[in-house]
């Protein structure tokens, strides 16, 4: 070839994307250049004149983009045309809106639009990602990128935003958005002066339609609940599933009369036919609980704790039917009581202010200590002192009880070693029995001093045994395998029967003081007492009378066989500790 040929044909220049060169692998194949590379995995270079709106495309730009005519987006403004109206952004809008400037190195940029291609009949989402430059004046000159398709993951990315507000099952919004959407409500009823109502709705007796048919049926009558609400619902009101059985209802414009009549509405729709399943036909009933805002509750939280507080006593007077929320001074005044209390709990375990005073159990016929049972105190951060009766029972209702019943058993369990003729006993409950981390404290302090088991007795309470008598039995075997003895306190309380004692494995039998006080007056009392006793007696239990309160009547349980007395007559809970002013140490309570 002449010189002249080779001025008119000039060497080819690079693409706008670098090649790989006529490369060879060791196998002799050509290695692929990029641009064969990008279109193989879906991607389309492309390089775009800013000043002259021209574009210039990698090679496969038809087929991965689907459009019949490069020319048809071999500028800027043609590419633009197909751009989707609902495209908050374009590259344009990217490389000219960009707040970085072009210091010698371009900017980068990376957006998503949607393109409407093949004559309209299609859109595709696009990822675009590249890099603008500056020209002499530092305006954006020109810019090269990369565009690839990505309608699956922008369905995925989509089904997951879905997913995060709404619920898979009913279609309905999901918690999370139900509850922004009550703020909402609440926030423009407060700032305009209008009224709004929630209202919880829980399918019945759920748990034994899983338990009959299977958790896919509940599924299916959950759904169709859902479904029957929203028929019954006005346009504007919000649904949504609030948790496993229940749904939340959000009513607009919606006065204390009103609310009323919606929930009469809504109940009627729910129990409206049988739900056919593929189970078969299955019954639907539910109940309600709603409150007014801002007229009984000033914030979205109020509202979900008084609408939950609604349907519990809903769910208490009568299943299926519907209670509206309405201020109660006793209500409010037990639940400023419980978060004082709540405080006092919190505050006096982290000050280390649980104490235990201890209350002498005594041989009946001796008056011999036999042991002491530990009977939680709290010191007041003024010094007085708070008793068990006065704490538990708010403590259980907060779920604070196995805090407690931990620190109990480190502050025994000091005492125990402190004291080494020392037996005692103390009170755990229900709630603690089932506590990885009191069974945890409890292995932990008797792997270190195996010697405290035999000085140990356990009291659980005759109601709460009887609450699941497996489990009971189960607590009551892992005990005594760790050496301790059980004893079961208040019997006779909730009327548990003998054959019942006998397979939980116990070892002392407490009576219910509520007998023992009077059977020196009431002669049922005498009967049931004697006739407990003598039971006990055959079963080869220990007995402790709790509550006596005179010679009288420990003279009785002598003659009846009592084994052991507690209350008034012998000495009540005392924080000092009596073994260490010379009082007799107790012994080892035995089954007679």
């Amino acid at each position: 070839m002449t010189q002249n040929e080779k001025a008119a044909h000039p060497p080819r220049q690079p693409a706008a994307v670098a090649t790989a060169g006529e490369v060879r692998s060791a196998d002799r194949h050509i290695v692929p250049n990029a641009n064969d590379i990008l279109a193989s995995i879906g991607d389309v270079p492309y390089v775009w004149d800013i000043a002259t709106d021209a574009i210039l495309w990698g090679p496969d730009v038809s087929r991965i983009l689907q459009i019949a005519d490069p020319a048809a987006v071999a500028t800027g403004r043609s590419f633009a045309r197909l751009l989707a109206r609902n495209n908050a952004f374009s590259r344009f809008d990217a490389i000219t809106r960009s707040p970085q400037p072009d210091e010698g190195s371009g900017v980068a940029y990376e957006i998503q639009y949607e393109l409407i291609v093949a004559d309209g009949a299609q859109t595709l989402w696009i990822e675009d990602a590249g890099r603008w430059f500056a020209g002499q004046d530092g305006k954006p000159a020109w810019s090269h990128g990369v565009m690839r398709v990505i309608n699956e993951r922008r369905a995925r990315e989509e089904q997951l935003a879905y997913l995060s507000r709404f619920d898979r099952l009913t279609g309905e919004m999901n918690r999370w958005h139900l509850t922004e959407a009550l703020a909402a409500a609440v926030d423009e009823a407060v700032r305009f002066r209008l009224s709004c109502a929630f209202l919880v709705v829980a399918v019945n007796n759920i748990g034994r339609i899983n338990e009959a048919y299977g958790f896919e049926i509940a599924d299916e009558v959950i759904a169709a609940v859902a479904k029957r609400l929203r028929a019954r619902m006005r346009a504007g009101d919000h649904l949504g599933r609030f948790s496993g059985n229940k749904f939340g209802i959000i009513l607009k414009q919606c006065t204390l009369d009103d609310l009323t009549i919606a929930a009469d509405r809504l109940l009627a729709g729910v129990r409206e036919g049988i739900v056919k399943t593929k189970a078969g036909p299955v019954a639907v009933t539910a109940t309600m609980g709603g409150v007014n805002a801002p007229r009984h509750a000033q914030t979205a939280e109020e509202v979900l704790l008084r609408a939950q507080e609604a349907l519990d006593i809903a769910q208490t007077k009568r299943i299926g039917s519907f209670h509206a929320y309405r201020p109660n001074v006793e209500r409010e005044a037990l639940r400023r009581e419980s978060l004082r209390t709540s405080d006092e709990i919190v505050s006096a375990l982290n000050d280390r202010r649980i104490q235990i005073a201890f209350e002498p159990v005594v041989e009946t016929v001796s008056r011999a200590p036999a042991f002491y049972e530990s009977l939680m105190r709290i010191r007041r951060s003024d010094g007085g002192l708070v008793t068990a009766q006065n704490i538990v029972p708010v403590a259980e209702r907060l779920g604070l009880v196995p805090l407690l019943d931990r620190r109990v058993l480190e502050l025994l369990v000091q005492e125990l070693l402190g004291a080494a003729d020392l037996v005692a006993s103390f009170n755990v409950s229900p709630a603690s029995t089932l506590d990885p981390d009191w069974w945890g404290g409890l292995n932990a302090s008797l792997r270190q001093h195996p010697e405290l088991a035999s000085r140990l007795t356990i009291e659980i309470t005759e109601t709460a045994a009887i609450q699941d008598m497996d489990e009971t039995r189960g607590f009551v075997s892992r005990a005594r395998d760790l050496g301790c003895r059980i004893a079961i306190d208040d019997f006779g309380a909730g009327y548990t029967s003998f054959r019942s004692l006998r397979k939980l494995g116990v070892d002392i039998v407490k009576i219910d003081g509520a007998f023992v006080e009077n059977i020196t007056r009431s002669e049922d009392d005498r009967a049931f007492v004697q006739t407990i006793l003598d039971l006990a007696r055959r079963l080869k239990l220990a007995t402790v009378a709790e509550r006596v309160q005179d010679e009288a009547a420990a003279s009785l349980l002598a003659e009846w066989g009592c084994d052991y007395l507690q209350g008034a007559l012998i000495g009540l809970a005392q924080i000092e500790r009596p073994w260490l002013v010379g009082a007799r140490m107790p012994r080892e309570a035995e089954a007679s």
